[in-house]
């Protein structure tokens, strides 16, 4: 599967086997009826927790609009077990990456200004003299289309200046995140059954999970903490979650007993690793997860 399929529009291509990981060296709304129907009806649009701002592009220096989350009016809910956050009313998944349609420049909102000189070279060089600007659309907010294209873009971006393998292991994690989140949508959407298109979308997420699977533990044994923005603790629970959800219980087991045994981690993060580990646990016991 070629993960960077699609942005062929904006006059960048990446063959199938493109190895994200390469080391330098070697190259769902509530239904109802009667009262319960109009206070459903009633309810913000994802549009009302949003504002247009305008930013600089690090790179070509133009300013262009995008669509930010105004934070303070977001309610926060319980994060999926492998810490995708979630929220009511809307996906701030969608926002948190910055792309500039003049140049193609795109990062992820966090380290969109961090770049060596090295790196402004490369992107100039193997993004910038190659994209070619696709229309500027006006739209309300963003679409999970519109979002997983400009991610897409983001570790194009990353691919190119080098990147670290955990930025570029969190991208394809973002990315997966937003492919479930699609793939809820369909879901959600009683009035068009669309099995093969879910289907579709759930293999493009495996697909970006494995990615950031590999990433993140390539990442671990190379990089010193924090990494893009998580302390150890942090990183070791996702990893645990990741490998639990992908059967590797052994790997899962480990990571938990290293993160309620650490002096490091939070009382939060304990204990959310020992529930963790009570899955875990059972999965062994019934042999399978």
């Amino acid at each position: 599967m070629n993960l960077l399929s699609g942005l062929e529009k904006f006059g960048l291509s990446a063959d199938g086997t493109m190895n994200l990981f390469e080391d330098e060296k070697t190259k769902a709304k509530p239904a109802g009826d009667g009262e319960g129907a109009s206070q459903a009806a009633a309810e913000p649009t994802e549009a009302d927790f949003l504002l247009d701002k305008h930013v600089r592009c690090q790179i070509c220096e133009k300013t262009f609009a995008i669509k930010a989350v105004k934070n303070g009016r977001v309610k926060r809910l319980e994060p999926d077990k492998d810490l995708r956050p979630r929220h009511q009313y809307i996906d701030t998944l969608k926002y948190s990456v910055i792309s500039c349609p003049h140049c193609g420049y795109t990062a992820l909102s966090r380290s969109v200004g961090d770049l060596t000189s090295v790196q402004r070279k490369l992107i100039q060089e193997n993004i910038c003299a190659k994209f070619k600007p696709a229309p500027v659309e006006e739209m309300e907010n963003y679409s999970y289309d519109y979002a997983l294209e400009h991610f897409k873009l983001a570790l194009f971006n990353s691919v190119a200046k080098k990147g670290k393998a955990s930025e570029k292991a969190y991208i394809c994690l973002c990315i997966s995140w937003l492919l479930r989140g699609k793939a809820e949508e369909m879901e959600a959407d009683k009035e068009h059954n669309d099995d093969a298109g879910i289907a579709a979308v759930r293999q493009e997420e495996k697909a970006y999970y494995d990615q950031a699977y590999e990433g993140f533990m390539k990442a671990v044994s190379s990089e010193q903490f924090p990494m893009v923005g998580m302390d150890q603790s942090t990183v070791d629970f996702l990893l645990a979650s990741m490998s639990y959800q992908m059967g590797k219980l052994d790997v899962a087991s480990k990571l938990i007993g290293s993160i309620i045994t650490s002096p490091a981690a939070n009382s939060r993060m304990k204990d959310k690793a020992r529930d963790l580990k009570e899955e875990i646990i059972n999965a062994i016991k019934t042999g399978k997860k």
